[in-house]
């Protein structure tokens, strides 16, 4: 007797094996960056003088960002930045860049620090103190949220200024994400070399040579 086929849904969707489809999708809705470095910060706030309506970076607005970042540099122990170029991206993956930030942006800080709390999953290899990953950290922790806003300010920055130097680009109106804008400028007019994430879709999968950059126009490491 046939086995009666259950109406009940399934409660994960089987997949046979992975695809590039989420990838491709936020592509389309211009959410991954094809241009530009990775950004990391660090914080140590003062407890007793933590600044109001400290939040995901992502959650804030542009004003609100900013008005956050002078409070926080204003206001914190110690801050520290630091970036890994688009060429460091493409030499390693966006991970190992991200994380090669963070240690760098944690040994930058004036005062040493006995924990350092990582957005994320992963703990960065070689940082100077106790270390522990928080996933969503940035809706979790304060000091996580102040270095958010600060690497995303200072992001913004460093893309509006290359803005100024590629005006075919847009890069001050998108900083470097996939928008519409951006992948019909790169089809006109090529990626730049050292600006362009080279590993990254498109220029990995369809081929594009990139245009090369005079020397020391960026200076993004």
């Amino acid at each position: 007797m046939a086995r009666a086929r259950s109406d009940s849904p399934l409660l994960f969707e089987m997949v046979e094996k992975p695809d590039f489809s989420v990838e491709t999708k936020a592509m389309a809705d211009g959410l991954w960056p094809l241009a530009g470095p990775v950004v990391a910060a660090a914080v140590v706030l003062d407890p007793a003088n933590i600044p109001e309506g400290l939040d995901d970076s992502k959650r804030l607005t542009h004003l609100q960002r900013e008005a956050l970042f002078l409070k926080i540099l204003g206001s914190a122990l110690s801050v520290s930045m630091a970036s890994i170029s688009a060429e460091g991206i493409d030499n390693s993956n966006i991970l190992k860049a991200s994380l090669e930030a963070m240690r760098r942006a944690a040994a930058g800080l004036s005062l040493q620090p006995k924990l350092a709390l990582a957005d994320g999953r992963d703990v960065p290899p070689g940082l100077p103190c106790e270390g522990r990953a928080l996933i969503k950290g940035d809706q979790r922790s304060q000091s996580i949220a102040a270095a958010s806003i600060v690497a995303k300010v200072m992001r913004d920055r460093m893309m509006c200024g290359c803005g100024g130097h590629h005006e075919h680009y847009g890069f001050e109106v998108h900083m470097g994400y996939a928008t519409v804008r951006h992948r019909t400028a790169i089809e006109a007019h090529g990626p730049v070399a050292r600006l362009h994430r080279a590993s990254f879709a498109p220029f990995r999968l369809g081929g594009t040579e990139l245009v090369e950059e005079e020397e020391g126009l960026i200076g993004l490491e």
